[in-house]
């Protein structure tokens, strides 16, 4: 598996420190895969938009929450 560094501020790193029962990797890793997902879910909301427009459909609405 590929190693990622990640730069955090000092006492951020502190604050970290003081919970050593915490895989941080872990709860860093599930935040990128959160972020991923979101943009994912982005980009195919704004590719069904798209092709919609293309035939004539407005679906804005659809998406609003």
């Amino acid at each position: 598996m590929p190693t990622v560094s990640v730069y955090v501020p000092e006492d951020l790193y502190r604050k970290m420190k003081q919970h050593k029962e915490i895989k941080w990797s872990t709860i860093i890793r599930q935040a990128i895969q959160r972020f991923l997902k979101e943009l994912e879910e982005a980009d195919y909301r704004l590719y069904v938009l798209q092709r919609l427009a293309e035939e004539g459909e407005d679906a804005e609405e659809l998406f609003e929450i």
